[in-house]
């Protein structure tokens, strides 16, 4: 039997960007899921489960470097391994 290694525990804040000093290269190493107030998000750009907010892009607008507006929702986060 091979064993599968144990994947890293999901830390607090979590950025998708890899310019933040929030992203954790080795946590997208596996699909990672974010539940956000019961319902599943899928267009999670960062999160924060202590403070209890998730940024997610305002529809298409860019700012003035070309990266998408964000937006912060607050509510209740989870984030979990499919």
């Amino acid at each position: 039997m091979t064993e599968v290694p144990a994947a890293p525990t999901l830390p607090d804040r979590l950025s998708v960007d890899p310019r933040s000093p929030h992203h954790v290269a080795a946590v997208f190493e596996r699909d990672i899921g974010i539940r956000f107030n019961g319902k599943e998000r899928s267009d999670v750009e960062e999160y924060c489960i202590s403070e209890g907010w998730v940024r997610v892009p305002a529809s298409r607008t860019l700012d003035r470097k070309g990266q998408p507006l964000m937006i912060k929702l607050k509510g209740t986060v989870e984030a979990f391994y499919r």
